[in-house]
């Protein structure tokens, strides 16, 4: 019997001898809350409310817009409710256990309903503005995705136009062949620079989310038509929403997962205060170590919600985000297979943390908002010659660099019957500091010494308008958003980045629908490019905004609101991508490594293009089955000038397959299982001639790239099967829930170039200094193994 097969049995075995000490009974609860206007918040009395696929457990709410239903099973389910003069509303999932929480629905009035509703609950929705590249993802796919540990950048790997890095430890999205620098994050509205620890500054790459998903209600996931009060996205944007806490009673929810242990709780503080709380510590040293990764990274996080009616039309919402991470090198690992990894990369240290406060006033049909946001980003570098600290005569690298962003954003939305109307203001403060000390390698000669500060005031207008007919079959949305700060004259005149967008649907019949859009989106560079200095000046003033535009194109087809057949076409091109004078490799093209990027001497003249077609299925029957499945053929391609030919990108690994899905067995069992394919990256060869000189070699420690050759080679394309087992018991106080997640069942091998390193023996010890040569040779560049864990949840 092999040693993953001996695992998996294990394993199983295991949560056998845990199920058979629960009973198998089915366990119902009581749902309540109650529905109100979304615009008045007034209740709305006599609505009608029932749990999607139970609709025989439905009830009316009374005069206070209350409902209370009893003998709901347990499980992840869906609300509808529906009311005369008011559109049909199917809810976020909600757990219904033990501490099922108090739930709020909010109506919004419809002039064309004049009789009675039909309800028609359906959990596929799209908007106006973003009728493409728009997913809504639920609870049921944070819990229980296979193979996705309920990261959220794993999880969206199964949809369309999501590429992914096949190295396991690496959350890096490339979304319809950007990089991983052209993603948004926000989280009730409030920006989140990075949601990945140890992040790679100036992109958005990590190896585990910050997000606790214990607190998140659902995801708002765009990978094009970008609505226009979110700013800087040329590839996606992932938009958080968060639960409220339970306004009735106080729960808990302990969490043993695949990389950390963590606490949450919901509760309430009087009548009008409720929150959330979560606090995790990881024990992911522990799993690298035993996978034998050369690297430990170790974190703790924490996350905070605390809403407060202020009144019946105010409310105030502060919430929290901050992550300390530790990663620390695995000495102990020999072999050639840790060699290269260990001989570059530093001890890393971060520090990073989001706060916010928004403000909300309803006013009838307008509703304004205020949010206030400070964000901070301290990462230190710390790297020793061998790795030997014992003495400061061998430090090669100390760096420390901060960023800071404060955010005042403004805004007003009016809903005017078949118009929605939407205008706001952003204004800025971003601070960057870099204090870097590098030694060469092999030596304790300075290579630099380099301090830099800055700080930028930017500002951003947005507005726009939604319309959909008095059927709905046609809806329109046009947009338009202007950016600008003061790091340079260009960049500080709005008119010069206008970003129009617009957005068409028409549904052809009851299952057919068309619709497309197309825009124009800026991203300011990096700080750590805006900031960069040589002889104390700043040498990228003439930098510009990065800019995309991008057009998608697509067809659905539903069937019963429970299966969603689509297909888009899409196109980006990209310009004033800064690109390296160093190199001569554009910026968009980094990333997706740790350490930082941008630091060096650029120019605004790259240009790139990615285009291609995808197709989705996304399959629901409540309590039973949820699938996706999603196949993505793409180019990626980028040019160093107008004048350049066209060469792959980094992203350019032709095609993406997913399929992923649960099946919810009697006494809540569920199973689950995804496949993942990926075609194979392009890469660049080594300079060997200059990799072996001495002097280029001692200057920094690792090999160089061939850059005339940039990426003539490719690597195999790579296919990965997980699986999940889910067993859930339901008490009259708490609620215990077990899974295992195999990851990699098929322990398939990734297989990379082989690394060019130095002996450290000189061939012509003879020869002048400038011609002296080591001796090299080639380290072989695989990973992938099994990777199973135990989760065990308990909510009370």
């Amino acid at each position: 019997m092999s040693s993953n097969l001996r695992i998996i049995c294990a394993f199983v075995v295991l949560l056998s001898c845990f199920c058979t000490a629960a009973s198998a009974q089915e366990s119902t609860y009581v749902v309540s809350g109650r529905v109100i206007d979304r615009l008045t918040r007034q209740p709305v009395a006599y609505a009608a409310v029932v749990p999607v696929g139970q609709e025989q457990r439905g009830t009316s709410t009374d005069s206070l817009g209350r409902f209370r239903m009893a003998r709901v099973r347990a499980g992840i389910h869906r609300l509808s409710a529906s009311s005369v003069g008011y559109k049909t509303v199917v809810t976020p999932e909600y757990i219904v256990s033990a501490a099922t929480p108090f739930i709020e629905i909010e109506l919004e009035e419809d002039a064309t309903q004049l009789e009675a509703v039909t309800v028609a609950p359906s959990p596929f929705r799209a908007t106006a503005e973003s009728p493409v590249g728009l997913q809504i993802i639920g609870l049921r796919e944070i819990e229980k995705s296979p193979g996705a540990n309920r990261d959220v950048s794993r999880i969206v790997r199964s949809y369309p136009g999501v590429s992914f890095s096949p190295v396991g430890y690496r959350n890096d999205l490339i979304v319809r062949g950007g990089g991983p620098s052209e993603n948004k994050f926000y989280m009730d509205g409030i920006e989140i620079p990075n949601i990945n620890h140890f992040a790679t500054q100036g992109a958005t790459g990590g190896p585990v989310s910050i997000v606790n998903a214990d607190l998140i209600r659902e995801i708002n996931f765009y990978t094009g038509a970008f609505p226009a009060d979110r700013a800087g996205a040329l590839s996606s944007v992932l938009d958080f929403k968060l639960r409220d806490g339970n306004p009735e009673k106080q729960t808990f929810k302990a969490t043993l997962g695949a990389s950390e242990v963590s606490l949450s709780g919901s509760g309430h503080i009087g009548d009008k205060t409720s929150y959330l709380f979560s606090l995790r510590q990881s024990y992911l040293q522990l799993l690298f170590k035993m996978i034998g990764l050369p690297f430990l990274p170790n974190y703790i996080d924490g996350q905070f919600k605390v809403k407060t009616r202020i009144s019946e039309h105010d409310e105030l919402t502060v919430l929290g985000l901050a992550g300390f991470d530790n990663m620390k090198l695995n000495l102990d690992e020999e072999g050639e297979d840790a060699e290269y990894l260990l001989s570059y990369l530093p001890r890393i240290r971060q520090e990073t943390f989001t706060v916010g406060a928004a403000w909300r006033h309803y006013a009838g049909r307008h509703v304004q908002e205020v949010a206030l946001s400070h964000t901070y980003l301290n990462n230190r570098n710390l790297k020793y010659r061998d790795n030997n600290d014992s003495s400061e005569e061998n430090l090669t690298l100390r760096l420390r660099s901060v960023e800071q962003k404060t955010t005042l954003r403004a805004g007003n939305r009016s809903y005017l019957g078949r118009w929605t109307l939407r205008q706001g203001a952003e204004l800025s403060y971003s601070g960057y500091t870099n204090r870097t000390l590098q030694r060469l390698y092999a030596d304790e000669s300075v290579l630099s010494d380099y301090n830099t500060r800055l700080g930028i005031v930017g500002w951003g207008l947005f507005a726009g308008a939604d319309y959909a007919s008095a059927d709905r079959r046609f809806t329109a949305s046009v947009g338009v958003r202007a950016d600008g700060c003061d790091y340079s004259p260009h960049m500080a005149q709005l008119w010069r980045r206008l970003s129009p967008r617009a957005s068409l649907s028409y549904r052809l019949s009851k299952g057919w629908s068309l619709s497309g859009s197309a825009g124009l989106y800026y991203q300011l560079p990096p700080y750590t490019a805006l900031g960069f200095k040589q002889e104390g000046a700043l040498v990228n003033k003439a930098l510009h905004y990065m800019r995309v535009g991008a057009f998608s194109a697509g067809a659905g087809w539903r069937l019963r609101d429970r299966l969603v057949i689509s297909f888009e076409g899409f196109y980006k091109k990209y310009g004033d991508i800064p690109l390296s004078l160093a190199d001569g490799i554009p910026l968009a093209c980094k990333g997706n490594d740790y350490g930082v990027v941008g630091n060096e001497a650029l120019r605004s003249s790259a240009e790139g293009r990615s285009y291609g077609v995808e197709a989705m299925a996304r399959w629901q029957v409540p309590g039973k089955v949820n699938l996706v499945g999603s196949v993505t053929l793409f180019r990626s391609e980028y040019r160093s000038d107008a004048c350049s030919a066209y060469i792959v990108s980094a992203w350019d690994s032709r095609f993406v397959v997913n399929v992923s899905g649960t099946y919810d067995l009697p006494r809540n069992w569920s199973v689950g299982a995804r496949l993942c394919a990926v075609g194979g990256v392009p890469y660049t060869p080594y300079d060997t001639d200059k990799s072996s000189l001495v002097e280029a070699w001692n200057a920094q420690g690792r090999p160089y790239y061939d850059y005339g050759r940039y990426n003539d080679g490719r690597l195999d394309a790579f296919a990965q099967l997980d699986l999940r087992i889910d067993k859930t018991f339901y008490f009259r106080r708490c609620m215990l829930g077990l899974y295992i997640d195999l990851q990699n069942v098929t322990g398939s091998k990734l297989r990379q170039p082989d690394v060019l390193m130095s002996t450290g023996v000189i061939e012509n010890p003879g020869a002048p200094a400038a011609e002296q040569r080591y001796r090299m040779k080639y380290i072989g560049q695989e990973s992938g193994t099994l990777i199973p864990t135990l989760g065990i949840t308990v909510e009370f």
